[in-house]
């Protein structure tokens, strides 16, 4: 390889570079050409200066270090040729940007290029300032940028412009300088000049609220005239581009109207009649034309309101939805979506025109034309646009499948006009795509047909049905399954058949079929099996001619390496086997659930049977009950007048299968929150495993029907563990949560005596109340936090919830920071819109992190003094 030295000319080191076969005769080739520079450099060879920079140029752009050579770039820029200026401030550009500090040498030299007699290097010296210029560089050079807005050559005027955009961008208090000069160049007839000049109008309006008023006032009227003259221009070669005069400067104009006529009805009403004439008048077939009425849509979109123009331009995008190209495809259905929230009636003209490219083969006009399809659905055309979509779903993409049954469930969910329809649409989703349906989805299905005990019968013949058919789809599977535990009698006698239904024959064993060939399918995750089981135990109460066998299946899962099974497998052969006498009182059926519970649904959308109960509460499949959360219950999304839920029975079985859920849960660590094991001891009683133990309200001798009802205060099912949430729980740990509910602190007079609301062994928090005497809705709280370890926690965080007849205001703590063994303090005010009628309670949480580990307390308080 030849040995390069400073005189080569660039070409030479390009041929050389090119004919290097690996990256490292590359860079060796580079080694040695620096090197030569560096030698130039320092030997200070004014000949080859700009051949030197000029090959630093090359190098920089196949990505090697050339910060050694940018005080070339200031030597070349302070000489008096053109050439080397020329390759100076291109140099300028390449290598610098305005975060280097050796910049701020350059601009002096800029400051005199400005001002030289040469419009040439004037224009190298505009083009570097609009490429490089930093704040400072704006403020010392904005008056020279200013003074070139007037200069008598067009492209210095229009480089003028350009740069000043930049200075604008930078400082944009100086935007007021340069208001007039860019008003004036609003009446410029050359094209360059006019389109930088509208471009700089525009800038200017957008930082300025008082330059757009001017702008709106002196300047609409010039750019509508402006407008049209090109729109009705003849042709003009030198600006026609596909048989449209200047398309660049029709998109300039028609951005910088969109900013004057924005909220500004008046000005609006000046610029109608032009915008009607482009959009009706420019042609579509070719991709600027496009351009055109694409922009001229977006101004009419965005000025003051004029209902025919909007028309006009929803036509227009339900024109580009026609369209071959993706790209003008796509920007309509970004658009049809902005104009859906101000007019949405002409954007439903075009409904089966976007429904067409929901089945389109690019994934990105799919997905945005099934968003536009969702924001069109409404009661009046929810069934077709379901139908279609449903008829869809069975021939999309895998790909696809997920984001299209997700909007199909939603749209079902919140415009569903009768149960039998959202419960017949639900069920065809999940027979084409059970699999892709999240768990919310098809417990709100469940929730809607407990709610509906006229279609119970309907429901699981259906199911039992789609089973033969779609036993592939899970979510399908563990649905039916919880169906046929709960209404198999119902399956079996034909019970409430309608008209639109042919009858099935279904036997006992049939339905004990079709649970034991879930259970034993290879594809079946455990929550299936864990429901399956479920399904099988109330079974075995309604078909006591299959008892037997249902035992057998259940009894083959004893041995199951997976624990939870094994764990339920052995718990309901003790029911079946020990306990006959009160095995239809333990298997009933679930109770009615409340439907408002799921956010998803629309207020009023599907009429809600009357329930059990009055408050909220959440359902898992087959008698796994999840309680609702102790937030949501906190919250209390149902009626303030509620009355508060008692016991009535003095059975503890009635309790415990017509559980209220609305009772906070009494879990937390706290000395006054710890819950009670009585109601599990019993239940451990009644499968003989283990020995009955105390409770904390009397003793249990063992007579499960005996129980007094005092001793039979029963709390909220506990949540199923946050560590395995798609595992269903074990009939043991569902009933662990049991135990009596937090006896409220007594009345001990106006002191309002400190409490401890929460103590675990890192954390303990102590509140202190005070009331203003004027207002005894109002209470002061300072909570005080003591850290009971030797390790400081940092980034403590305390959060809070209350009821919605509450109001809760928290200041912030006295630090973030919590000492080892020490404390901090933090004030809040709560104010009871219902004092003395219901008391406080609150649920908080506690996060920090120690030892770089981020620790989460929760806990429930509820043992406020009553008076508060």
């Amino acid at each position: 390889m030849d040995t390069f030295f400073s005189g080569t000319r660039l070409s030479d080191m390009i041929r050389a570079i090119r004919a290097s076969k690996t990256a490292a005769e590359e860079r060796a080739v580079v080694r040695k050409e620096c090197a030569a520079i560096r030698a130039s450099i320092n030997e200070n060879d004014q000949d080859y200066r700009h051949r030197d920079l000029a090959k630093l140029m090359f190098i920089h752009m196949l990505g090697y270090p050339t910060h050694f050579g940018q005080m070339e770039c200031l030597k070349l820029i302070a000489s008096t040729e053109f050439p080397e200026k020329r390759i100076g401030y291109l140099g300028l550009m390449l290598l610098l940007d305005e975060r280097q500090e050796v910049l701020m040498l350059v601009t002096n030299s800029l400051k005199q290029d400005l001002n030289h007699t040469n419009q040439y290097i004037v224009g190298l010296a505009l083009c570097a300032l609009g490429n490089i210029c930093s704040a400072e560089m704006a403020r010392d050079l904005a008056p020279e940028v200013e003074r070139l807005l007037q200069f008598r050559d067009p492209n210095i005027r229009k480089k003028a412009a350009l740069c000043a955009i930049r200075i604008i961008r930078k400082v944009p208090d100086l935007s007021d300088n340069f208001t007039n000069p860019a008003a004036s160049l609003l009446k410029e007839k050359h094209h360059g000049v006019l389109i930088t000049g509208v471009h700089l109008c525009a800038e200017i309006c957008m930082v300025s609220s008082e330059a757009l008023e001017y702008f709106r006032k002196k300047c609409t009227e010039g750019l509508v005239k402006t407008l049209r003259s090109i729109a009705n221009s003849p042709y003009s070669p030198e600006y026609d581009v596909a048989g449209i005069t200047d398309p660049f400067l029709h998109i300039r104009l028609l951005k910088l109207l969109r900013i004057l006529g924005q909220g500004d009805a008046e000005a609006s009403d000046r610029m109608n009649d032009i915008l009607a004439q482009v959009a009706s008048k420019t042609e579509s077939n070719k991709n600027a034309g496009n351009a055109i009425l694409y922009e001229c849509v977006q101004t009419i979109m965005s000025i003051e309101e004029n209902g025919g123009l909007r028309v006009l331009a929803i036509n227009i995008l339900g024109k580009f939805l026609s369209n071959r190209d993706n790209n003008i495809r796509y920007v309509a259905l970004n658009m049809l979506m902005r104009a859906l929230a101000v007019d949405s009636k002409a954007v439903q003209r075009h409904r089966a025109t976007i429904l067409e490219c929901v089945k389109d083969s690019d994934a990105s006009i799919q997905k945005r034309a099934l968003e536009l399809i969702y924001l069109l659905v409404n009661e009046n055309n929810v069934k077709p646009l379901a139908k279609e979509l449903i008829e869809y779903l069975e021939l999309s993409e895998q790909d696809f499948k997920g984001d299209l049954t997700a909007k199909i469930c939603s749209i079902v969910e919140k415009f569903a006009p009768e149960k039998i329809w959202y419960i017949d649409q639900m069920l065809k989703v999940l027979s084409e795509a059970g699999n892709y349906v999240k768990e919310d989805v098809w417990h709100a299905l469940i929730v809607v047909i407990t709610n509906a005990p006229d279609l119970h019968g309907y429901t699981v013949r259906a199911l039992y049905r789609a089973l033969h058919t779609s036993s592939e789809q899970e979510t399908l599977v563990r649905v039916a399954l919880w169906c046929i535990g709960e209404y198999a009698d119902l399956l079996v006698n034909n019970t409430g058949m309608l008209e639109v239904e042919d009858p099935i024959t279904v036997t006992e064993s049939d339905a004990v079929d079709v649970v034991e060939t879930a259970i034993k399918h290879h594809t079946t995750d455990v929550t299936t099996k864990g429901m399956a089981l479920i399904a099988l135990l109330k079974m075995s109460s309604r078909f006591p001619s299959c008892s037997e066998r249902v035992k057998s299946i259940i009894g083959q899962n004893k041995g199951s390496i997976v624990l939870e099974l094994q764990q339920r497998s052995m718990e309901f052969s003790s029911v079946i086997q020990k306990h006959q006498s009160i095995r239809s009182s333990l298997v009933e059926r679930m109770p009615v659930l409340d439907e408002a519970t799921f956010s998803g649904r629309r207020a009023g959308s599907l009429p809600t049977s009357v329930s059990t109960s009055g408050k909220s509460s959440l359902s898992i499949p087959n008698g796994v009950v999840k309680a609702a959360a102790p937030l949501v219950d906190l919250l209390d999304l149902s009626s303030d007048d509620a009355p508060a839920p008692t016991s009535s029975s003095a059975n503890i079985l009635q309790d415990l299968l017509g559980v209220d859920l609305t009772q906070p849960s009494a879990h937390p660590v706290s000395g006054n929150m710890q819950p009670s094991k009585a109601a599990a001891d019993i239940l451990l009683d009644l499968l003989s495993i283990g020995s009955p133990a105390t409770a904390e309200n009397g003793s249990l001798n063992g007579d499960l029907l005996s129980i007094n009802e005092s001793n039979a205060q029963v709390a909220t099912i506990d949540t199923i563990s946050s560590t395995s949430p798609s595992t269903p729980s074990s009939m043991m740990d569902l009933l662990d949560g049991f135990g009596p509910i937090p006896p409220k602190s007594e009345d001990k007079g106006p002191t309002y005596p400190s409490i401890v609301a929460y103590e675990s062994s890192t954390l303990k928090i102590e509140f202190n109340f005070t009331k203003q005497p004027e207002n005894s809705q109002d209470t002061n709280i300072v909570a005080s936090f003591t850290n009971l370890t030797p390790n400081v926690y940092t980034g403590f965080l305390f959060q809070a919830a209350v009821p919605k007849y509450l109001q809760l205001h928290l200041d912030p703590a006295s630090s973030n920071s919590l000492p080892a063994n020490g404390n901090i303090k933090q004030t809040m005010r709560v104010t009871n819109s219902q004092h003395g009628k219901k008391p406080m309670v609150m649920r908080m949480r506690v996060g920090y992190k120690t030892d770089d580990k981020e620790v989460l307390e929760e806990g429930q308080i509820n043992n406020f003094p009553r008076e508060l």
